[in-house]
C-alpha cells in the first residue's frame, strides 16, 4: 500500500474502501471483508445511513485481530442538514462517533459546499482540539469555493478535498490549484459508476490486455499514478481484492497520454452549481427535517 502525507503530517493510505450505496444489511459484512484483504481506508458519511454498521464491521474486524485501530484510517462527513449552524455540527459529530463506535474519527469531511459551513468548521476543529478527529476536509468543493475557505476561515487549511475523479473527468486544472494550497485531492466515483461505457472503452480495454489487467485496476493505477488518493466499492471480496491489486505495475507515459485524451472535462453525474442540483438538496434537507426552516 502507498501512503501520502497530508498537510497537517498524517498518513493516508492512498487506496480506500467506499461504502456509498452499500446497503445497511450488507455494509457490516463488506467492511469486514475489504479490512482482511488489506484496506485500511474506508470511507462513509452520515447520508449513507450506514455509519453503524460500518463500526460493526471494524469491531468486528479488530475483536478478531485482523487488524488495530491504530492502523486504520477512517473517514465520515457532515451533510447539509447537519451544518445549519455550529450546534448541530457538534451534535451530528459526537453522533458519528457513537454510531461509528470510536474514540476518534480519522477524517471529517464537509459533504457538501452548502450551509454554514464556516461554524461547521468551527465545530470540526474544536473536536480536532480534543481528540476526536485527526484530520479536517472537504468535500464537493470546486478550486474557486476550495479556495476562498482556505483564505476566509479561522481554523486552518483542510487536509483533503473529495471530489468526482474519473477518465471523463480528470480535473487537471483543479488538481494544479489543489496542489498549490496543499490541499489532497481524494477521487470519488473512479469508475463514473461504469457510465458512458467505461468497462468497455477501446482505449481502456487495450491498456488492461496489455498489463493483464481490468479496466477497474488501470483507473485505479492512473488515479495512483496521479497522486490521487482513491476510493473504490464493491460488496463482492473477489472484487474487492482485484482493485486492490494495483500495486505490482505502472502505466507507462504513453499509456497516461491516451487516457488523458479521454477527458470529456464534465461531470459524469451533476454539477454542484446547477440551480436544480441545490434545489435538490434543500428540499432533501426539509424531507430530513419536517418544517425546518430555510437559511
Amino acid at each position: 500500500m502507498n501512503y501520502i502525507t497530508l498537510n497537517n503530517e498524517e498518513k493516508i493510505p492512498q487506496l480506500g474502501f467506499g461504502v456509498y450505496q452499500i446497503s445497511k444489511e450488507e455494509t457490516a459484512q463488506a467492511v469486514y471483508e475489504a479490512i482482511k484483504i488489506g484496506y485500511r481506508l474506508i470511507d462513509t458519511a452520515i447520508a449513507y445511513d450506514n455509519e453503524e454498521e460500518v463500526g460493526d464491521g471494524i469491531q468486528r474486524a479488530i475483536k478478531e485481530g485482523l487488524v488495530t485501530r491504530e492502523e486504520l484510517c477512517i473517514t465520515t462527513k457532515l451533510f447539509v442538514h447537519n451544518v445549519v449552524n455550529y450546534e448541530e455540527a457538534t451534535k451530528a459529530i459526537h453522533a458519528s462517533l457513537t454510531r461509528l463506535k470510536l474514540d476518534y474519527i480519522d477524517i471529517f469531511l464537509l459533504h457538501q459546499p452548502y450551509g454554514d459551513i464556516y461554524g461547521a468548521w468551527r465545530a470540526l476543529g474544536l473536536a480536532q482540539k480534543e481528540g476526536k478527529i485527526k484530520s479536517l476536509g472537504i468535500s464537493n468543493f470546486d478550486s474557486a469555493k476550495m479556495i476562498e475557505f482556505v483564505k476566509m476561515n479561522d481554523v486552518g487549511i483542510p487536509q483533503i478535498n473529495q471530489i468526482e475523479i474519473n477518465p471523463w473527468y480528470q480535473r487537471e486544472e483543479d488538481i494544479v490549484w489543489h496542489q498549490k494550497y496543499n490541499v489532497q485531492v481524494e477521487a470519488w466515483a473512479p469508475f463514473a459508476e461504469g457510465r458512458q461505457g467505461l468497462f468497455t472503452n477501446p482505449i481502456l480495454l487495450k491498456i488492461a490486455q496489455k498489463y493483464k489487467k481490468s479496466v477497474a485496476q488501470i483507473v485505479l493505477r492512473w488515479l495512483i499514478q496521479r497522486n490521487s488518493v482513491v476510493l473504490a466499492k464493491s460488496i463482492r471480496p473477489e472484487r474487492m481484492k482485484e482493485n486492490f491489486e494495483v500495486f505490482d505495475f505502472c502505466l507507462s507515459d504513453e499509456d497516461m497520454k491516451e487516457i488523458t485524451s479521454l477527458d470529456q472535462q464534465q461531470s459524469a453525474f451533476f454539477d454542484h452549481h446547477n440551480p436544480e442540483m441545490v434545489e435538490w438538496f434543500m428540499d432533501r434537507i426539509e424531507n430530513l427535517q419536517p418544517g425546518a426552516k430555510r437559511w
